[in-house]
């Protein structure tokens, strides 16, 4: 299974900011636990009326009827549905999706369809500030 965290940080205005990491899981031997591993891939803005419940979803590529192109779908998302992630810089660019920087979509796009082709199943963790 791939397994992705968005670590949410403070509220700044009407964003939620957040990173995108990938996780990995790895047992060590001296402390006879399981440790996780997290790799940033790029940063997320959400609006902060609309984010989604932190909890840990199933993400899809497919075609964006709306954007006409392959995007990452975020899977039932209580009481929403349509929710993706995509490129976007503005609140104005968001209607509750999960916005990444635009040079960096098309490579996260990528990433995660390589690994639903292999057959992973992909998860995305929600995770608010502490």
């Amino acid at each position: 299974m791939a397994y992705y965290k968005l670590i949410r940080k403070e509220a700044d205005g009407k964003w939620v900011r957040g990173t995108l990491c990938q996780v990995q899981h790895r047992f060590s031997r001296s402390q006879g636990k399981q440790i996780e591993y997290l790799t940033p891939i790029c940063p997320t803005l959400e609006n902060l009326d609309k984010q989604i419940p932190a909890l840990i979803y199933r993400i899809q590529v497919t075609m964006s009827p709306r954007f006409k192109r392959l995007l990452p779908l975020v899977c039932q998302v209580p009481g929403r549905a349509g929710i993706r992630i995509h490129r976007g810089t503005r609140p104005e660019h968001s209607a509750g999706c999960i916005l990444v920087p635009p040079a960096q979509e098309q490579l996260l796009t990528a990433r995660l369809l390589a690994e639903q082709q292999s057959r992973e199943e992909i998860r995305l963790e929600i995770v608010n500030p502490k």
